[in-house]
């Protein structure tokens, strides 16, 4: 498993585009703490920190929800990573080497399960600085309680990832494949449209198109902007109810890890029945 790690990460290190692509990625998690210093210009000014998005546990909220925003850096990088081994034949000349396509398809499986793990680690330090900084609540019963988002956040990247790596092996063109996704997203509202017009309600519609994969992995970690203490005294204020269900639940979880299975087998079928 090692073996096959380092494999992966010397490919991805001699290729200039990748690593400034993940350097990127990184530098730009950082940049969620530049949030703090933005300034509303009302009175003399009032700085979104103290609205108290950086307080515990909503932070593990906000920060996951902002941060899989990046996620687009490493699916370029994914795909190009997929992408490279058709053009440069590096895939041909491993198996020549003796890997088996069982062992290539499981190489950028752990590829894309560290960076997902990695990104998760990352989001969760800078996440614990900022609250630290910034929070009003520092009791250690609130600051670790919530990180079940911190779950879903390394649940939705896997997913996303993993769903980038099917389409890099079938599409094996990285333009086209970054492409492909943004149909798939079209067709998943396409259907959703269809389902609710024609063929059933539009509550049924919508319980549906909760399953499919992108949706599915939008709905772990839902906008937070509801949850703060000024939405919602401004909401009650003005006689609307804005609570809603921010909870990650287990079946939200199940659907992508199924999805994530899905997408590996058919990354690993379409390979094994592919003529390379």
């Amino acid at each position: 498993m090692i073996r096959l790690l380092q494999i992966e990460f010397i490919k991805l290190w001699n290729n200039r585009a990748s690593k400034i692509l993940i350097v990127s990625y990184f530098v730009l998690l950082c940049c969620i703490a530049l949030i703090s210093v933005i300034k509303f210009p009302f009175g003399k000014g009032i700085l979104l920190a103290d609205l108290g998005i950086f307080n515990f546990p909503y932070i593990w909220h906000f920060n996951t929800f902002i941060a899989a925003f990046f996620k687009l850096f490493l699916a370029i990088v994914i795909v190009s990573m997929m992408a490279n081994e058709y053009s440069n034949k590096t895939i041909k000349q491993n198996l020549i080497d003796g890997l088996s396509k069982k062992e290539f398809v499981l190489s950028k499986f752990l590829t894309v399960s560290i960076f997902s793990l990695v990104s998760t680690i990352f989001v969760f330090i800078v996440s614990l600085i900022l609250g630290l900084k910034y929070s009003d609540y520092n009791e250690i019963s609130i600051i670790f309680s919530d990180l079940e988002f911190l779950l879903a956040f390394f649940v939705k990247l896997l997913g996303f990832f993993s769903f980038c790596l099917f389409l890099g092996i079938f599409v094996k063109k990285s333009a086209f494949a970054l492409g492909f996704l943004v149909l798939w997203l079209i067709f998943e509202q396409f259907m959703y449209g269809i389902l609710g017009w024609k063929f059933t309600s539009w509550e049924t519609a919508q319980s549906i198109k909760n399953v499919f994969p992108m949706e599915s992995m939008q709905n772990l970690i839902k906008e937070p902007s509801r949850r703060l203490d000024a939405v919602q005294e401004l909401g009650n204020q003005i006689g609307t109810n804005l609570s809603y269900d921010y909870h990650v639940h287990w079946y939200q979880i199940l659907i992508v890890l199924v999805w994530t299975m899905v997408f590996v087998y058919a990354s690993y079928a379409l390979l094994e029945k592919r003529d390379l």
